[in-house]
């Protein structure tokens, strides 16, 4: 856990330093919505629940939910996925 800290505070120091984005450096979820109809979410680490209405998606830190209806996955890559459909509420749980 200390270990971690330490990682995490030089990560955050390494970024300033280096002009360098967040998430890019630490691994942070990178969210770009198109109006409510399109969410692309990088840096995921893989599906947790996925319905219609809802879906939970594991990123570093936490999760990120999101809620609406007809939500469709429509593209899921290693580093990057693509949710379609009616987009109500985006939670971050970090």
């Amino acid at each position: 856990m200390a270990w971690e800290k330490g990682k995490e505070r030089l990560q955050k120091a390494l970024s300033g330093f280096l002009e360098m984005p967040k998430d890019v450096l630490m691994d942070y979820p990178k969210l770009t919505m198109i109006g409510n109809v399109q969410l692309v979410l990088e840096n995921h680490r893989g599906i947790v629940e996925y319905s219609e209405e809802k879906m939970r998606i594991l990123v570093t830190g936490g999760q990120v939910e999101i809620r609406g209806q007809q939500l469709i996955l429509k593209t899921i890559l290693p580093e990057e996925l693509v949710v379609e459909g009616r987009i109500k509420e985006v939670i971050f749980d970090l």
